[in-house]
């Protein structure tokens, strides 16, 4: 997702620095920077498990890069934790700036910060990512880096003690990052008083065709239409393996270079959502206002379903007709022309079969271990997560059918080779991750809320798969949001009343919860002795 830069850790200089005052007074909120602040974090949790203990690298401790935000800090107040899930901690400032962490702390008189994911942006282990270096990349590890940290942070420029247990920390997290805020406060709840997890995927499974099913549903049905008949033209070729057209067909799009089938039906797919790493602005990255939510997927359909297009590109509609006793293939033409003049140009090198465009065959380009993003989410997904975008078995598909499960499991074949002390699994182990209550993980104080249009949503606590009776109470509040994508609820603009009606209505919600749990604090911390 596109998401504003700002950072936070300016505080202790404000406390000494009229000048940086100054500097942080005059600058707009959503464009304030802070430098980092690191954290001496435990390299290995669990010296006793032998998975870990068996590495000659388990020992020892590595930098965790944070930010924190204390313009509406009181004392007395809480400490809001948001956990920056796959990406890096700068790339989560808009939620300190505008978004979700600033209403709750200016309603709460809170604390903000943003916790980097171990195996993300600056806070690796170690300098590569091999197998081996990868051992200490799991969900179980993660979590208790946040219970750690909660344990033992400090705040440059704060005079108080705000470890947790005794003061309440509440996470808020989205996308992994929720699921990984929900298993925090069930794995860590002692230490963890509370937790928003937004858009969190609790259920996962091999593979994930429902990734398509909303923008199947609400999606512009004239666009939609015409790419799933557009599918099912090119499925059918491939059926009945009629080598030269399927040729034509890559070739109207500019991408004949892609000889691998599955490419090519990731590479068209791109302006939707591929299951590979995406260049466009999808579906999933529509937002609620337009400061971070990107209209390109809307600009794609509009010219997939154009009826005023040009002959020009019409004409192409008929140019595998003969495979379809004469009919035309509506809409191809401005799919293609959409493809080579907008999407193609997402890479620059113009080698579209390569690993950094859409080309994934290249087994030695997986094998690079180098650490970065790409590297450890794929880890991730191939040891414990899974959720492979492939295309449905049956009915209309937005996504070619020759992509299934084995396309992405070949490249943890090749990105992770066995090592000494580690080796992936032959497929995720998604029992191990569910193991943790899937669509029953619940938790005192832990709040699920989702999005109706989300594509990752039946994953989530809403899913169409989940119980369809559970009651919403003080303790397990959830919170649907009629027309939300993922995590919008992530999303603020500075005045919750003058939002639109169903992320005012969330975001007042959330403040309401966060409230009622801090007025339980308390009790809880009596019954705690702490």
């Amino acid at each position: 997702m596109k998401l504003c830069w700002w950072s936070v850790g300016l505080l202790a200089a404000l406390s000494r620095d009229a000048e940086a005052f100054q500097i942080k007074r005059d600058t707009p909120r959503d464009q304030l920077q802070y430098p980092p602040n690191y954290f001496d974090q435990l390299i290995n949790h669990f010296p006793h498990d032998p998975q870990f203990a068996k590495s000659n690298l388990s020992h020892g401790t590595f930098k965790q890069r944070y930010y924190f935000d204390s313009s509406y800090y009181k004392p007395g107040g809480p400490v809001y934790l948001y956990i920056s899930g796959e990406t890096s901690g700068p790339s989560r400032f808009s939620n300190l700036q505008t978004g979700i962490i600033q209403v709750l702390m200016q309603a709460t008189n809170g604390l903000g910060v943003i916790l980097e994911n171990r195996y993300y942006g600056e806070s690796y282990p170690f300098s590569t990512s091999t197998t081996d270096e990868l051992l200490f990349l799991t969900t179980n590890q993660t979590l208790a880096d946040n219970a750690y940290f909660a344990q033992h942070a400090t705040f440059p420029g704060i005079d108080a003690n705000l470890t947790a247990p005794g003061t309440p920390w509440i996470l808020y997290g989205g996308s992994l990052a929720g699921a990984q805020t929900a298993l925090s406060i069930k794995v860590h709840g002692d230490v963890l008083y509370g937790g928003i997890a937004s858009s969190a995927p609790i259920k996962v499974s091999l593979g994930y065709p429902e990734w398509y099913n909303p923008i199947q549903k609400y999606a512009p049905q004239d666009c939609v239409s015409r790419i799933n008949q557009i599918v099912d033209n090119f499925d059918l070729l491939v059926e009945k393996k009629h080598t030269q057209a399927i040729k034509e067909f890559k070739a109207l799009f500019g991408l004949e270079s892609l000889t691998d089938d599955r490419d090519f039906a990731a590479a068209i797919a791109d302006p939707i959502g591929n299951p590979g790493f995406y260049h466009s602005n999808t579906w999933q990255e529509l937002g609620w206002n337009s400061t971070f939510g990107p209209r390109d997927f809307f600009y794609f359909c509009g010219n997939v379903s154009d009826i005023d297009a040009p002959e020009e590109i019409t004409q192409v509609d008929y140019a595998l007709a003969n495979y379809t006793n004469g009919e035309p293939w509506v809409g191809l033409g401005s799919y293609t022309n959409y493809i080579k003049t907008y999407t193609l140009q997402l890479c620059p090198s113009g080698d579209y079969n390569s690993n950094d465009c859409w080309g994934t065959q290249n087994a030695s380009a997986w094998a690079d271990v180098e650490n970065t993003s790409t590297r450890s989410y794929l880890y991730t997904s191939c040891i414990e997560q899974g959720a492979y975008i492939d295309a449905p078995k049956e009915g209309p598909a937005l996504l070619s059918r020759v992509v299934d499960t084995s396309y992405e499991q070949q490249w943890c074949t090749w990105a992770f080779p066995a090592g000494k002390y580690n080796q992936i699994p032959p497929t995720p182990d998604v029992e191990a991750y569910n193991g943790f209550g899937a669509f029953n993980l619940s938790a005192d104080r832990l709040a699920f809320i989702d999005g109706t249009q989300d594509v990752w949503n039946d994953l989530c606590y809403h899913s169409s798969f989940a119980p369809p009776v559970r009651t919403s109470s003080d303790l397990h509040p959830e919170y649907f949001i009629t027309g939300a994508g993922h995590h919008w609820d992530s999303y603020g603009i500075l005045d919750v009343e003058a939002e639109p009606q169903f992320i005012r209505e969330a975001h007042l919600w959330e403040i309401k919860t966060v409230k009622k749990w801090l007025r339980g604090f308390g009790d809880w911390k009596k019954a705690k002795k702490l």
